[in-house]
């Protein structure tokens, strides 16, 4: 991936390999991912080389993300996540205050691609990795549109528009916090939303949206699946009641005279009926520009929405879950942005492998080059045992396939309990260096 770097073909190369090497160790201790003195050496002078920006290697990773979703119809998943030094600030160098207003920390707002159809994880769309200034800003209001930290909100989804150019839908999903009337006024020409409202906003001829849908009955109630919160959290299934109809929203005093002065769109109310004491009741308005015309049209939205928690995944195994990144000894700003572009794409990388080790339509090109396949199928068999239990039961080419061979390597017997993130992870160290040994032997390219 020339990609992972602007200029220098041997510094994109150091990035490739770093970042395999983070998937392979699940980890981003330099000392453990570079394996020897000259390793970790290496991982250092990439993350700290001129021709190395966070951007380029977000670039380099959404590369085969847009070629995953083509011709696809594609969730896009956007969130922002904090990475906070609270208690490990000794030595942090260019960091700006997190979100508590004291502790040094930045900021990381990456967009996630998911099959809308089979709910699968295809890869990092775009990320803003930023540090807050030190100093106090003017108040926002103030302030060009473009100049708000809100604004990444819209700057994601022009990014997905762009590079899922190739896919035959695009539907941004965001929670709340992505409820600007700039992201909902300037959405791209091609591009679909389906934002949960975070504002009581005035309609057109009176009334407000919350009350929107108050007079109607429901549509139909119906069961969804509300993700875990956290480890050992298995998730929950809410009984919801929806509704849904078109409603207008006013442009608000604070927007620009160029934006629309009514916006129509689709609202979909979908009510917990009978919650457990021991929890929050769901309560979602999802804004949309998806059909919104009866109980059919509520539920995809429903559903399309709820594929937000797919990013949640992605911040569990890039921070205390998984890789660790607030607990990470680079204390450089840049270096730490890069490193972070490098750990987002492995932590999509390792949720996809476990994705599909109970089987996925999904093509092992998703994550390894296409042309690789036959020396994959040479390592499957040698692999394989000789009961029906521990033979790959998945098909040739296919990205189950490919977890499957790599549970093998990560200790996984066939039996029992399947394979966790660890277990990928050890799996793909592995797995690489055999598959990189057949390849030195035949005398073929390493792409």
């Amino acid at each position: 991936m020339s990609n992972f770097s602007l200029a220098d073909p041997r510094t994109a190369a150091r990035g490739a390999w770093l970042f395999e090497r983070i998937v392979a160790t699940g980890s981003l201790v330099l000392r453990e991912v570079g394996e020897t003195r000259a390793g970790e050496v290496a991982a250092h002078r990439y993350l700290s080389s001129p021709h190395v920006t966070s951007e380029a290697i977000v670039a380099a990773l959404a590369t085969r993300t847009r070629a995953a979703g083509a011709g696809r119809r594609v969730v896009a998943a956007q969130d922002t996540t904090e990475i906070n030094f609270s208690g490990r600030s000794a030595a942090r160098r260019g960091l700006g205050p997190g979100g508590d207003g004291t502790s040094p920390g930045f900021f990381l707002h990456p967009v996630v691609a998911v099959d809308a159809d089979d709910e699968a994880v295809l890869g990092l769309v775009s990320a803003r990795i930023w540090s807050r200034a030190a100093d106090k800003v003017s108040d926002r209001h103030g302030r060009a549109r473009e100049d708000r930290e809100s604004a990444r909100w819209h700057e994601a989804t022009r990014s997905a528009a762009e590079v899922l150019e190739p896919s035959t839908q695009v539907i941004v999903v965001t929670d709340r916090e992505g409820d600007t009337w700039g992201h909902l006024a300037q959405r791209p020409k091609g591009i679909d939303l389906a934002i949960r409202a975070r504002h009581d906003r005035p309609l057109e001829g009176g009334g407000s949206l919350f009350e929107a849908l108050a007079d109607k009955p429901p549509l139909i109630v119906t069961e969804v699946k509300v993700a875990p919160r956290g480890p050992g959290d298995k998730g929950r299934t809410a009984k919801v009641a929806l509704r849904c109809g078109l409603v207008r929203i006013k442009r608000p005093p604070s927007a620009p005279a160029s934006d629309p002065e009514v916006l129509e769109l689709g609202l979909v109310g979908a009510i917990e009926q009978e919650a457990p004491a021991t929890v929050e009741p769901l309560l979602w308005r999802i804004l949309t520009t998806l059909p919104v015309g009866g109980a059919e049209d509520a539920k995809e939205v429903v559903r399309l929405y709820r594929l937000r928690w797919r990013i949640e995944e992605v911040f569990r195994a890039l921070k205390r879950d998984g890789l660790a990144l607030e607990e990470t000894q680079v204390q450089d700003a840049k270096r730490l942005f890069h490193l972070s572009a490098l750990a987002l794409g492995a932590a999509v990388r390792i949720i996809q492998l476990v994705d599909a080790r109970d089987g996925s339509t999904r093509p092992m090109s998703d994550v390894l080059d296409p042309d690789l396949q036959s020396a994959v199928a040479l390592i499957v068999q040698s692999r394989e045992g000789a009961t029906d239990k521990q033979k790959n039961p998945h098909p040739q080419g296919s990205l189950a396939w490919l977890a499957w061979v790599i549970s093998r390597y990560g200790g996984w017997n066939c039996y029992g309990k399947p394979p966790g993130p660890k277990t990928m992870a050890k799996g793909w160290e592995r797995f690489v260096a055999t598959l990189s040994g057949i390849i030195i032997a035949t005398d073929n390219k390493l792409p």
